[in-house]
């Protein structure tokens, strides 16, 4: 099942609850509602975004392992290039190195985007600095306008931001 990303900045966490409260009578889970604010703002019993979701992670990996793995594939041409007799073997030096390449690529990236602030988020930071609160709610494809509307309908204080093209597999 195919699963967008709805963004929506709400003013307050009071209007954050009432959508909340909304959301689960419109059979969302919960664990598919996060919301960022900033720092000062007492959440009350909202659901926080995660770290996986206010940083950079998933990206970071994905470039990660492209990149490690590319590395990993050169660096293994290059073994193969240097050590004579090694053509018997070399689907296995590639393989190997294009693995750990990756491997490593992911981990090391994994790391640095834990510490950089999610850049799909950057254009919201004002909005968040002023005291707005971001909604971010993972739903099927085929209820995105059906949530959309309801929550547009019920508060037209809260402004659709647009969706999220793909949400990442692990977060």
């Amino acid at each position: 099942m195919k699963i967008k990303r709805i963004y929506f900045l709400v003013p307050d966490v009071k209007v954050a609850e009432t959508i909340v409260d909304e959301l689960l009578l419109a059979r969302v889970e919960e664990r598919h509602m996060h919301i960022l604010a900033r720092r000062d703002t007492e959440l009350h019993a909202l659901p926080e975004a995660s770290m996986l979701q206010k940083s950079d992670f998933v990206p970071a990996v994905h470039r990660g392992l492209a990149l490690g793995g590319a590395v990993g594939v050169l660096a293994g041409l290059v073994g193969l290039a240097l050590t004579p007799g090694a053509v018997v073997i070399a689907g296995g030096i590639l393989l190997g190195s294009s693995l750990a390449g990756a491997g490593v690529g992911a981990w090391l990236s994994g790391m640095v985007g834990l510490s950089v602030g999610n850049t799909r988020h950057k254009k919201f930071e004002d909005a968040i600095e002023r005291g707005e609160l971001l909604m971010l709610i993972d739903v099927p494809i085929s209820r995105v306008p059906e949530i959309s509307e309801l929550i547009q309908k019920h508060h037209p204080e809260a402004e659709l931001e647009g969706t999220e093209p793909n949400i990442p597999s692990f977060p």
